[in-house]
């Protein structure tokens, strides 16, 4: 008999922060809490992905219920919440639902942002943690496997990926199509803060090294260390006069870049362009800048229009996206379901092969005047009865696979029992 697999989870879409926050799972919380379910019996194999929208257990069990109900259980104790709150957040989703919803996920078709790639290293992190504590097996592997090979494939042909939705990577984009690659260009973001940070992330996702400059010199040191090198705020009216792109995210609420500011630092470029996007609201850079001889000035609302625009094509291509990652779950659903009838099958094989080898052995002492050639064509013929026998309830075997209740049936009918997988011991 297949196992089942099955996702129970709570995400932005079903809960609030406050649920999502205790819900979550740290490395070693999800290592526990799957190590926990197996050593009760409830699951046979298990991992468990969280991240800052979603927390889900994905479990292959000969008992989906007595799963699902036990990783409920787990997630309510690790929350310390009641049970039935968890219930009414968390979707519980069995067989083929999970397969869909799994490879949806790592085809970015439910994060928050639409075709985001970071949840396909999450979900390999996830699962390699869970294999490493041997709480994993043959089907959540292959499961995995192919969700992640759906999710690579469905951003190589489709959109959903390639354009930036988010305000700074949508600014990153504007950069580029302005002044081409930007890995060779001098590229100076002003401010630290949260949009500071996430606009270097941006950039360094394209292999650009940036110089940042912020009020608050601490934090700028702190943000640069992993995306570049801090310059002092002083040194701004040099990094007017030096830099080809200029990125603005700070919180200060007055102009940080004046007019007049710009208009010396361009007469000592040489006639070099400035590029500045301006992320800030209000709004870092005077809008009396704009038409500056040399200069391009974008604000926050032509970034906007950019990551709207973006927005929509990834929508526009989410249909094919979903109909690439269901084919994919399709097959692998496909093959799971395969795999209780092919167990059958075997065992029944085998059950034949031992009557025929049983038969023969009983039988020995009757053929003392049969030659060697004559008891192998003896026995040939016998397996030779037992497999055409056998080829009508092999070919329905086959064709029942993934109906549990067709495969018991056939394994009580020819005494297989044995051969089956013990059943998940239930959980209080």
């Amino acid at each position: 008999m297949s196992l089942h697999v099955a996702c129970i989870g709570v995400s932005h879409r079903t809960a609030r922060l406050e649920l999502r926050e205790r819900v979550a799972l740290a490395d070693a919380d999800a290592t526990r809490l799957v190590d926990a379910l197996r050593t009760e019996g409830a699951v046979a194999e298990a991992f468990a992905l969280s991240t800052c929208n979603r927390t889900e257990v994905y479990v292959a069990s000969a008992d989906a219920e007595v799963a699902c109900d036990a990783v409920l259980r787990a997630l309510a104790r690790h929350a310390d919440v009641e049970l039935p709150e968890v219930r009414a957040h968390a979707y519980v989703l069995v067989d083929a639902e999970a397969a869909r919803h799994l490879f949806a996920v790592a085809s970015g078709l439910e994060s928050m942002v639409l075709g985001e790639a970071q949840i396909l290293g999450q979900l390999r992190r996830a699962y390699d943690r869970a294999a490493a504590a041997g709480a994993t097996g043959m089907v959540l592997e292959r499961m995995v496997r192919d969700a992640l090979s759906a999710g690579r494939r469905v951003r190589e042909r489709t959109a959903i990926g390639r354009a930036g939705v988010s305000v700074s990577s949508a600014a990153v984009e504007i950069a580029r199509a302005e002044i081409g690659d930007l890995a060779e260009r001098r590229v100076l973001v002003l401010g630290a803060g949260k949009s500071g940070e996430l606009t270097a992330q941006a950039l360094a996702d394209r292999g650009v090294s940036v110089v940042l400059a912020s009020r608050r010199e601490e934090q700028a040191r702190c943000v640069a260390r992993r995306f570049g090198r801090a310059v002092p705020m002083d040194a701004l009216s040099q990094e007017l006069e030096c830099s080809d792109v200029v990125l603005t995210a700070t919180s200060a609420p007055h102009h940080v870049i004046t007019r007049d500011e710009l208009e010396r630092a361009l007469s000592r470029r040489d006639g070099r362009p400035l590029l500045i996007i301006d992320l800030a609201v209000p709004r870092d850079v005077d809008p009396a800048a704009r038409g500056l001889p040399g200069l391009t000035l974008y604000d926050l609302d032509d970034v906007q229009r950019r990551a709207d625009a973006n927005a929509r094509a990834r929508a526009a291509d989410a249909g094919r996206a979903e109909e690439l990652s269901l084919a994919e779950a399709t097959r692998f659903e496909r093959w799971r379901a395969a795999l209780g009838a092919t167990s059958t099958v075997a065992a029944l094989r085998r059950r034949a092969d031992t009557i025929v080898d049983d038969v023969l052995r009983d039988n020995d002492t009757r053929w003392e005047s049969l030659s060697d050639a004559d008891r192998d064509r003896l026995a040939s013929l016998a397996r030779s009865i037992a497999s055409r026998l056998l080829d009508e309830p092999t070919r329905r075997l086959k064709a029942s696979a993934g109906d549990d209740e067709a495969l018991a049936a056939a394994r009580e009918l020819f005494g297989l029992d044995a051969a089956a997988a013990p059943p998940a011991r239930r959980v209080a």
